[in-house]
């Protein structure tokens, strides 16, 4: 059993990313492009001069990591190879190294992550069919890990690339996946996506939570991201607000998403508080295959419109701020209620994409960088919060858990 990642030194390696663009590896692999940067790596985009044919290439620093951690390094790489082979798992095509650093060389995704599909370019909103393959095709992935004894622990939409305009997926970043059955790394992964078991801050000794269970209750979130383009909540924690009526009324979810009855039962099963309940994910696939319709066809008048969301890095109580408007509260009012009655109409039995839309034209960010860094912060449009309270003052206290931002990882630290 490998222990917890140490906090990860600075790396001392002087040469700078731009450095290697030029450079040729294995006689035809070229590095043309930077597309991240990390404190223990950069993320390339390479091409074959032969053939012309793209890559991502990880170039992992390998100076000032003590060989410990490298060997957290070489854990990455190892359980991201076993599984590679799966068609929904992002393919690793070659491992080189070099005094410095190792280079892997990845199947190139160029249009992006999953994260970036849902929140700018509302790809799943409404569109039942699509929703339930892309979901289908994760679940395949994340059984396949499973049945070879690998748990990814970081299971989100950031590191979910996509390919053939967002109809097919593939999972990838394999930093914090373990081949543990039992994990006592409580609070890893990211926040939004962990199960209350792994957040517990003053963990007994010697206590554990169940790896796959973790990753089981990871997929639940992103299923609410796809079909609703929000999360069920900040954290799953007796401290969030929204997590907390959840336990208290496991019909709750319903009165702030648009799901259809059918989706809220499985979800019920996927967010159930004892991991030693929680269904498998032999059952989820199957329930899933049968759900009829994953949202709403329509919405009462009186749930209203969630907040645009911006999308950041979030840290702990951190909320979105409501943007100024060039319109007065009564113009604001107004045309709130013409459309609260109206704004979910136009919803299929599928799942929805984001109900808001980016001001700005989505930028398509290649799929490697986000492994290694955090975006600038980008708002993806007006706050909604003042309209809401007009409505319904109850909801407010949740709004903020709805919004799907960019979020980091959390303990045990990378190592790249």
């Amino acid at each position: 059993m490998l222990p917890t990642p140490p906090t990860s030194p600075k790396p001392t390696c002087t040469t700078q990313p731009e450095d290697r663009l030029g450079h040729i590896l294995a006689g035809c692999i070229q590095l043309v492009e930077i597309l991240g940067v990390g404190a223990y790596g950069v993320v390339y985009k390479a091409v074959d001069i032969k053939t012309g044919a793209p890559y991502a290439v990880k170039a992992l620093n390998k100076v000032g990591l003590e060989p410990r951690q490298r060997s957290f390094q070489q854990r990455e790489i190892q359980l991201h190879h076993q599984v590679s082979q799966h068609s929904n798992v992002v393919s690793m095509l070659k491992i080189l190294d070099s005094p410095d650093c190792t280079f892997v060389v990845l199947e190139f995704c160029p249009e992006g992550d999953l994260f970036s599909k849902i929140t700018e370019e509302e790809r799943y909103l409404g569109d039942d069919a699509l929703a339930r393959s892309v979901f289908l095709q994760i679940l395949d992935a994340v059984e396949y890990c499973h049945s070879v004894g690998i748990y990814h622990r970081d299971l989100k939409p950031e590191n979910i690339l996509v390919k053939d305009g967002g109809m097919t997926v593939k999972v990838a970043d394999f930093g914090l996946a373990t081949k543990e059955l039992y994990s006592s790394d409580f609070g890893c992964g990211s926040t939004f996506y962990m199960s209350p078991e792994c957040q517990q801050t003053d963990p007994a000794p010697y206590s554990c939570y169940q790896s796959a269970a973790n990753d089981i209750w990871s997929l639940g979130v992103i299923l609410v991201n796809l079909t609703c383009g929000r999360n069920p909540w900040k954290r799953a924690s007796s401290e969030d607000s929204t997590f907390r009526a959840y336990t208290k009324d496991r019909n709750f979810l319903k009165t702030i998403l648009p799901l259809s009855d059918e989706l809220d039962a499985i979800l019920r099963r996927v967010f159930e508080p004892n991991a030693a309940l929680r269904v498998g994910i032999h059952e989820l696939r199957d329930l899933i295959v049968r759900c009829p319709r994953f949202t709403k066809t329509s919405a009462p008048a009186a749930m209203p419109t969630p907040p645009y969301s911006p999308v950041v890095a979030p840290v702990d109580n951190s909320y979105a701020v409501p943007a100024c408007y060039p319109y007065t509260q009564q113009e604001l009012d107004f045309q709130a209620a013409q459309t609260l009655a109206t704004r979910f109409s136009h919803l299929s039995t599928g799942p929805e994409q984001q109900v808001f839309s980016p001001p700005h034209t989505p930028k398509v960010r290649s799929p490697a960088a986000s492994q290694y860094v955090q975006p600038v912060p980008k708002m993806c449009g007006p706050q909604a919060y003042n309209i809401a309270s007009s409505f319904m003052p109850w909801y407010n206290q949740f709004m903020p858990a709805l919004n799907l931002s960019k979020h980091a990882n959390f303990l045990p630290p990378r190592v790249f």
